[in-house]
Parts: structure tokens; C-alpha cells; sequence
């Protein structure tokens, strides 16, 4: 295969970024090897078993392993240094030696002698800092602490294994933490932004990592679970008493923050608030929180369609707006669980979130129409206002091992309206449109789900779920010049103003039962029979309000639909899961039977079909930080109501839409392969994902495009289309030094129907990144990198390039004992290289706090855009647009906060 100039480019800057990283791996020689076996007095090998050298000195650090299946270990230690070591294993005396190094190898084996006493031991006189028992890390987090730690994201940062990024996601030995709990209770969402950037660090006791977890005890080994909890152990005096800690703040221009963070514990009563009010531009609740609620970013993704629904929803437009000329936030979160007795909790969390916000972008829209190409002038300015409050209520009954059984129940309230004005300006029709919305919804589910464990061999989990769904957006566009022409019926008058009125309610009822069936420990058998019915209703009515009070009604140019949709899918299924050696696999079956009606105004039409859905898993696990998986999946994605209603509908002021009542299933076929290792010996962690689709039948718009005005429908497209991703990342810790490179590289190709003309359009973007960071305890710490973007589209035959390079570099310093500065500082240079646009922008933040050990009093001052930079730039590619955007941002703010720790 010849490869085209840009994808060779693609190459070549990603070969020697990798060139870079390289000579990394082979930096070790500041260290000897410690290496040998544990057995016990049988010679038996005593595989997890725990080794963990304490350094003498102050600026080492402490190192440990575990042991492999056969019991081999190895450590890596500083040349001539003094450790304490203690090598330990449950139910095992433990074993502490003293070890001077020098500059060569130690081999050095263990033989433990049984102890069963330590099994009932109430109280320990050692804690190790770290133990490891399989599926299980502890850390005790004393052992780690420095005495400058805040929240708990400073007491991570320090653990050996565990990372922590700015956007709050927790990953420990290279794999992400996907819940956590406190004192074995899930933490409002169990998301972890809101644990570490909340938690007090001195509340802090042990930090439980439990990996492959199930909040079933009896269906781990038979679900597949990838998922990884953090459990956090709060100290003995942090159990029966509120805590937390509360910040106020003011800055110039009347900026303010009042930022409360309460939580009481007790064995049985667990209360947790946290508020937030800030003009400040800091959004307590964003999309990703969302999609928490919604069953997490994971579990979404194995339901794409669900997952672009709730993208492509109204509240979800609201909450991505990240970018802003002004926000004001009023937040609220209150989560309470009881423990009624030793085998049911009750619990529910209240969330609000009142916001108000300004934006402002402008957009260079290039139009890729065959005939006449040409480019339009866009400038959006928005005042957004966004209400909601999300409640839960959740009981867990647990009467023994054998039995589980949870209910919750989910509310979710939302109110959004917006103010904006649209100004364009192209070769045919320079515009301003005024633009009004207002969206209301309402959503309700209830679940519940129950497993119980049959006999030996046979364990049964129902799941049912049903959710009620009401929207009613309304939208108004005002402008003094037609828009639509031939598309929309309007009426002569000084200012038009049209006037949209949708309605849509849900009705989703999903049910499964599933056996699970162990024949032995190598062959289990499942079968599952489900149902999932959704009963949908959309209407929509656009009107034009004329000046003299009459109204015009689109109805009689075809506009307005009164439309119902039901939909039924009874499956049933079989999996079989088997392991030979290291590899587990798992071939499933699926037959489907889809039967679905529509209906609009007298028009009734129906239709059915059937499918056979084939899955296969396979995971290989070489160890148990080393593994690999593959996944196939053949998938059917039925249209959303918005496609099949099939009269006309305004989608936007430059845009009509109409459905097709006939559209049947898209079908594609979807794989990935993923590969994990870490090493603690090498304090190496390596991961790499690749992931394929391949549209066999698929959903595509048909658009006739003039000017900036389209009409658009939906049609079942037969034409193959494939995209291809693929990501890495790779990180090195060499002493003080940690050595971090990421890639991701992605391809799609996708054809475009426009005026008639079907065209095959490629996209392609790399983006990498290179980094090094330090570790050090009495220094300032420092963070650097460089990333590096490309980005072609190609379509009719044309490419389209841009770049963007990206250098950072992150501070944090704690000095004079009670003073601590963080600071951040990025500079930007874009390049769209076809229109030959250049820009350059830089941004820092910095802040400094300072805190006496022993006082609850704490000091700030905090500066956000020191270089107070107007915008940021960006580009996209849809069908037939490719966008050049600037984003207006919040300018410079300055603050000065008081913090109180209770």
C-alpha cells in the first residue's frame, strides 16, 4: 500500500518522538538488582508475597515487590544505601533483615515459617506501608505523607503505583480506578473527582485498591468485570465526627468563591456535603459527571447509540460549554447513607446546579461543495442559563453471601434557556438572527436488581429497568431578512419571527435474567432471555408570528409532526467461557427479534425482523500485570425517533430536516485489542489500544446544500465505511525522574452525499505527547512537556492541514515548611496550514498557600490567565464543513482565599 505525503509526515514525527523515549529504557545504572525466591519450609512457593525495603536515609525512597507464581522476586535498590527490609505473607512470620548495597547484585532467598496465630491477631505491631494480596493493594498512607497534603489527590500523588491528572482520573499500576468507595460505602457516584479533590488528606488512613471488582462478592470470576475500586479507610478519630474544610474567597471586578466541604461519619450514619458558589468560571458539574450518572463512561461505550444520544441531548449541549467570557456557578451536593442493620443500607444524594454563563466564538467556515465552494464569517454570542437537581434514592439488602438484592430509584429536573445572536456572513446572504431557547425535561428510572446463588454450580441475577423521559424544547429565531427561502413559507413583515414548539416522552422498560452455570473451574455455560421495549412520542410545530398578531402556520408546507414509535427486543442468548493455560475465552450468540410500529397523524406502518449477533472475548493474562484482550462484536443500532419522522422539522436557521418513516438497522462490525504491563521492578508502565470499525450498513444524511442554507434527510447507506484508532501510552520512572510519552493516532473514512454527488472523505489526526516530571521531596517539582497535533481532512480529492504544537510546563513547591506554590504556564501555536492562518497563545495560573502545621487557618492567593489571552482556536470536519474556530475566554482573575479546616 502506497502511502499518501501527510500520512508519511504522521510517521516520521511520531518515529522520533518514539527515538526520544527510547534511550530511557535502557537508564538503570544508579541501581543494583536484589533478587531471589520465597518458599516455605516445604520449598513450596509462596507467590504475592510481600517485600518492601525501608531506606536510612531521608531522600530515598521506599521500594517494594511481590513476588511471582513460582515466587521469584525482584527489587531494584540504590547503589550503597541502607535498607531495612521485611519480606511478609499472610499467615507467615514475617522476616526484617538490614541490607547495606553496593555497587553489585544481591541474590538473596527467604524460607517463612507458617504462623496461624497472626490470622486472629486483633492488633499488629507493624503495618507495612504497602501489602499485596492478589487482587488486592493496601497502603498505608502515613508511611507516604510529607505533612504539606491537602486533599486526598496529594496523598495519591505520593503512593508508589498510583497517578493522579488534572482532570482528577485516578489510575494505580497504569489501569484507571473506575469507583471509589469510603469505608467500603460508594462515594456519592463513586466518581473519583469528587473523593480526591474533597477529602481531607489528614482524614486519610488507608487507601485499598481492589482490582477486577464486583459490587457482588458471589458474581466475581463469573461477570466479566475490567473495573478497578479505591477504597478509603478514614483514620479511627476521623469516624464518629464531622470534618472537612471550608473556603471563601474575593478578587477583583467582584469575583468571589464560597466553597464548603462537610462530611460526618459514623458506623451506621454517613452525611457528606459540598457546596460551591464562584463567578470564577469553575463548573462543579460538567458532561463527564453526567455521564457518571448515567452508568459511566465504560458502560456507555458498549452501547454507542446510548451514548450519542445522551452527547447529542440538549441538557448535554448545555454542560459542555467549558469555555466562557463569564460563569457564575451556585452548586450543591448532598449524599446520606444509613445503615438500618447488618444487611440493609439505605442512601440517597441531592445535586443542584444553578449557572449562568456568557459565550462568544467566531468561525471561519469553509463549505465544500463540489461546484462553488466558498467560505462564510460566523459570530455566536450566547447567554446561557442552565438549572437542574438530580436525585437518587438507593436500597441495598443483603441477607447473606448467597443473596443481593438493590433498588434505586433516579429523578432528574432541568430547566435551560439562552439568549444569542447569530451574525453571518457569506457570498449570498450577509445575516443577523436573534435567537431565543427554552428546554424543560423531566427524566425518572427505577431499577432493580437481584442476584441469588441457586445451587454449587448455578447462580441467577434478574435485572429490570424502567425510565420515563419528558422534553419540551422550545426555540425562537428573529431576524430581518428571510432565511429558507423555498424551504420555509414565510409571510412578508418587518421582522420575522419563527417559532418552534417541540414535545417528546419516552417510555423504556428492559429486562434480563441470566443463569450462570459452572461446569468446572475451567468451563462455565450462561444463558440470558431479555426484553427491551421503548414506546416513544415526538411532535414539533414551526410557526411563523407575524407583526399583526396572526400566526402562519408551516403545517400546510408539510412542517409539524404527531409521530409514535414503538420498539421491541426480545433476545435470547448463550456464552460459553472457557480457560486453557493463561488465556480465557468466551464465543457468544445472540438471536434478536425486532418488532417495531410507527405512526404519524393516520399513517401507520410496521415492520419486523430477525438477527444473529455473534460476540467473542478473549483476555490472556501472563501475569498479573501484564495482560491482553481482544473483543468482536457484530452490532445492530436502530434509528432514533428524530430519523423516522417524516415530516419537516427546523433544525436550525439555516437548516431543515426530514426523516424516513422506512429506515431499517445500521450494521457493523466493531473490534479492538488492548495490551497493559507494568513493571514495579522497572517502574515501567506500557499500554496500547486499537480499536476498528467497519459500517456495513449505516445512517447517512442526505443534504442539498445552497448557500449556507441545507435541506437534509436520512437514508440507510450500503457502502462500506471504516474508522481505525490507535493510542499508547508509555511511562518510566528512573529515580527522581519520570519519563511519560502518549500517542493516538486516528483514521475514518466516510462518504459524503451532497447536491447529488456521493464523495469518499478522509479524515486523519495524530496527536503525541512527550513529558518529563519530577519526584523530588525537599525540591521544587516540575512537570515539561511538548505536544504535537496533526490533523488532515480530505475531501473531493482536496486536503485540508492543520497543525497545533503545545509546550507546558507544571510547578509545584513547598518551601519554608508552611508555604506552598503551584503554578502552570502553556503556549499554543496553531497553524491552519491550507488557509495559511497562524496564531499564538500562552496562558498560566499560579497560586500560593500558606498554612501553619498546627493552625486550621489556611491562606491563598490565586491567579487564573495571568496573561489575560482573549481566545483559543480550534478546528472540526463534518460532511462538508471544515471550521477555523476562536473561543472566548475568561479574562485575567485574581483572588484572595481563606481556608478554615474543621
Amino acid at each position: 500500500m502506497k502511502l499518501d505525503k501527510e500520512t508519511k509526515n504522521l510517521a516520521n514525527v511520531l518515529g522520533r518522538l518514539v527515538l526520544i523515549i527510547l534511550p530511557f529504557l535502557s537508564l538503570n545504572s544508579q541501581n543494583i538488582v536484589v533478587s531471589g525466591q520465597i518458599t516455605d519450609t516445604l520449598q513450596t512457593p509462596l507467590s504475592y508475597a510481600n517485600i518492601l525495603a525501608i531506606p536510612d536515609a531521608d531522600d530515598q525512597e521506599v521500594r517494594f515487590a511481590i513476588t511471582e507464581a513460582d515466587g521469584s522476586y525482584k527489587l531494584g535498590l540504590a547503589k550503597n544505601q541502607s535498607y531495612k527490609v521485611t519480606v511478609s505473607y499472610l499467615g507467615y512470620s514475617s522476616q526484617i533483615l538490614e541490607i547495606t548495597t553496593t555497587e553489585e547484585d544481591i541474590i538473596k532467598s527467604f524460607i517463612l515459617q507458617e504462623n496461624p496465630d497472626q490470622l486472629n491477631e486483633v492488633e499488629l505491631n507493624y503495618t507495612p506501608p504497602i501489602s499485596v494480596k492478589k487482587d488486592t493493594i493496601t497502603y498505608n498512607v502515613d508511611s507516604f505523607k510529607t505533612g504539606e497534603e491537602r486533599k486526598l489527590r496529594d496523598v495519591l500523588k505520593k503512593l508508589p503505583g498510583v497517578e493522579v491528572d488534572r482532570d482528577g482520573n485516578v489510575t494505580v499500576q497504569g489501569k484507571k480506578v473506575t469507583k471509589v468507595l469510603v469505608e467500603n460505602k460508594t462515594f456519592f457516584t463513586g466518581d473519583s473527582k469528587l473523593a480526591v479533590n474533597n477529602i481531607p488528606a489528614d482524614a486519610v488512613d488507608q487507601v485499598v485498591v481492589l482490582d477486577n471488582y464486583n459490587e457482588v462478592a458471589m458474581l466475581k470470576g463469573l461477570q466479566d468485570s475490567d473495573d478497578m475500586a479505591m477504597n478509603i479507610k478514614l483514620k479511627e478519630d476521623k469516624k464518629k465526627f464531622a470534618f472537612g474544610d471550608v473556603e471563601v474567597g474575593a478578587g477583583i471586578k467582584d469575583r468571589y468563591l464560597i466553597h464548603p466541604n462537610l462530611f460526618y461519619y459514623s458506623p451506621k450514619t454517613n452525611i457528606n456535603f459540598i457546596g460551591d458558589l464562584n463567578n470564577r468560571g469553575v463548573k462543579s458539574f460538567t458532561f463527564r459527571d453526567y455521564l457518571e450518572f448515567e452508568g459511566g463512561f465504560g458502560k456507555l461505550l458498549e452501547d454507542t447509540g446510548n451514548y450519542f444520544s445522551l452527547y447529542n441531548s440538549d441538557f448535554a449541549q448545555y454542560l459542555n460549554n467549558q469555555d466562557f467570557k463569564s460563569n457564575t456557578n451556585q452548586f450543591g451536593a448532598l449524599n446520606i447513607r444509613q445503615a438500618i442493620n447488618s444487611k440493609t443500607d439505605i442512601s440517597g444524594y441531592i445535586i443542584t446546579s444553578n449557572s449562568k454563563t456568557e459565550t462568544e466564538s467566531s468561525t471561519l467556515n469553509e463549505y465544500l461543495n463540489f461546484t462553488e465552494p466558498f467560505v462564510e464569517e460566523r459570530n455566536i454570542n450566547n447567554t446561557l442559563r442552565n438549572f437542574f437537581t438530580i436525585a437518587k434514592i438507593t436500597l441495598d439488602y443483603d441477607p447473606s453471601y448467597d443473596e443481593d438484592l438493590a433498588y434505586n430509584s433516579f429523578v432528574k429536573l432541568s430547566n435551560n434557556d439562552s439568549n444569542g445572536l447569530i451574525a453571518t456572513i457569506n457570498p449570498t446572504q450577509s445575516n443577523r438572527i436573534n435567537t431565543r431557547t427554552d428546554v424543560t425535561g423531566i427524566n425518572l428510572k427505577q431499577n432493580l436488581s437481584y442476584s441469588r446463588k441457586l445451587s454449587t454450580n448455578h447462580t441467577a441475577t434478574l435485572e429490570a429497568t424502567y425510565e420515563f423521559q419528558n422534553d419540551k424544547p422550545l426555540t425562537e429565531w428573529l431576524t430581518n431578512r428571510q432565511i429558507l427561502q423555498g424551504l420555509i413559507p414565510l409571510e412578508d413583515d418587518v421582522v420575522y419571527n419563527i417559532l418552534q414548539t417541540k414535545h417528546s416522552n419516552a417510555h423504556n422498560v428492559n429486562a434480563i435474567v441470566k443463569d450462570y452455570w459452572v461446569l468446572n473451574n475451567f468451563n462455565h455455560l450462561y444463558a440470558s432471555v431479555g426484553v427491551n421495549a421503548a414506546f416513544t412520542h415526538f411532535e414539533n410545530q414551526d410557526v411563523q408570528l407575524l407583526s399583526d398578531g396572526s400566526v402562519n402556520n408551516f403545517s400546510s408546507a408539510g412542517f409539524g409532526n404527531d409521530f409514535g414509535y414503538d420498539f421491541i427486543n426480545t433476545f435470547v442468548g448463550f456464552e460459553y467461557k472457557f480457560q486453557i493455560g493463561i488465556a480465557t475465552f468466551k464465543p457468544m450468540l445472540y438471536y434478536n427479534f425486532y418488532k417495531w410500529n410507527t405512526k404519524q397523524f393516520d399513517e401507520r406502518f410496521s415492520n419486523q425482523k430477525a438477527l444473529l449477533l455473534p460476540k467473542f472475548t478473549t483476555k490472556v493474562e501472563f501475569n498479573n500485570s501484564e495482560k491482553l484482550n481482544f473483543r468482536y462484536q457484530l452490532n445492530a443500532r436502530f434509528p432514533s425517533i428524530d430519523r423516522l419522522a417524516n415530516n419537516f422539522v427546523l433544525s436550525s436557521f439555516n437548516s431543515v430536516f426530514k426523516g424516513d418513516t422506512t429506515l431499517d438497522n445500521q450494521l457493523y462490525h466493531s473490534v479492538n485489542l488492548s495490551y497493559y504491563k507494568f513493571s514495579l521492578f522497572k517502574n515501567l508502565n506500557f499500554n496500547i489500544n486499537s480499536s476498528y470499525n467497519k459500517k456495513i450498513k449505516s445512517f447517512k444524511t442526505v443534504t442539498q446544500l445552497q448557500g449556507i442554507e441545507q435541506f437534509s434527510t436520512a437514508i440507510l447507506f450500503d457502502r462500506p465505511e471504516q474508522s481505525w484508532m490507535l493510542s499508547s501510552r508509555f511511562s518510566k520512572k528512573i529515580k527522581k525522574l519520570k519519563y511519560n510519552f502518549s500517542a493516538r493516532y486516528s483514521y475514518t473514512d466516510f462518504y459524503q452525499l451532497l447536491n447529488g454527488q456521493t464523495n469518499l472523505n478522509i479524515s486523519k489526526s495524530l496527536s503525541s505527547t512527550l513529558s518529563i516530571e519530577t519526584s523530588f521531596k525537599e525540591h521544587p517539582n516540575v512537570e515539561v512537556g511538548y505536544t504535537k497535533d496533526f490533523n488532515n481532512y480530505r475531501a473531493f480529492g482536496a486536503p485540508n492541514n492543520f497543525e497545533n504544537d503545545r509546550f507546558f510546563i507544571n510547578l509545584d513547591y513547598d518551601f519554608l515548611e508552611n508555604f506552598i506554590l503551584k503554578a502552570d504556564y502553556s503556549f499554543d501555536a496553531y497553524n491552519n496550514k491550507s488557509a495559511n492562518i497562524k496564531n499564538t497563545f500562552d496562558t498560566a495560573n499560579a497560586s500560593l498557600f500558606y498554612q501553619l502545621e498546627d493552625s486550621p487557618w489556611g491562606f491563598e492567593i490565586n491567579a487564573s490567565n495571568l496573561f489575560d489571552v482573549g481566545f483559543k482556536q480550534q478546528n472540526n470536519f463534518n460532511s462538508f464543513v471544515i471550521s477555523d474556530s476562536k473561543t472566548f475566554i475568561l479574562p485575567r482573575i485574581i483572588m484572595f482565599k481563606l481556608a478554615y479546616k474543621l
